[in-house]
């Protein structure tokens, strides 16, 4: 097998909310996935620091092109709330030859205030 593990965690909007996902876009799978941020998500309509979900303390097993994902907030509430305009997530992983990466992404948050977005019903 060819390749690295490569994990990221992403903003993903769509109508009109805000998920986290960690995501493995490599060609092999990720170990003990762990990520944190530069501070409290508190979201779900400011009940829950989603950053504390044990989703981001250690995935034992991420497949390549798997993503997890959570949601974060809604943009409304999100922005109502004045919550955190940019979010630093640091993930660190492991390959299965103990080969350890790390990786810091960088998101503003502000790019998501005026998306315009249709409701289904």
């Amino acid at each position: 097998m060819s390749g690295r593990p490569e994990v990221i965690v992403d903003v993903v909007f769509e109508d009109g909310l805000l998920f986290l996902a960690v995501s493995n876009i490599g060609d092999r799978p990720a170990l003990d996935v762990r990520t944190t941020f530069n501070r409290k998500l508190v979201g779900l309509g400011g009940t829950k620091d989603v950053a504390a979900l044990p989703l981001f303390e250690n995935i034992a097993f991420l497949a390549p092109g798997k993503e997890i994902r959570t949601l974060l907030d809604s943009t409304a509430s999100w922005f109502a709330r004045r919550r955190a305009r940019t979010v630093v997530a640091r993930v660190s992983y492991r390959d299965a030859e103990k080969e350890e990466y790390t990786a810091s992404m960088t998101h503003d948050l502000e790019i998501y205030r005026e998306i315009a977005y249709v409701r289904g019903d």
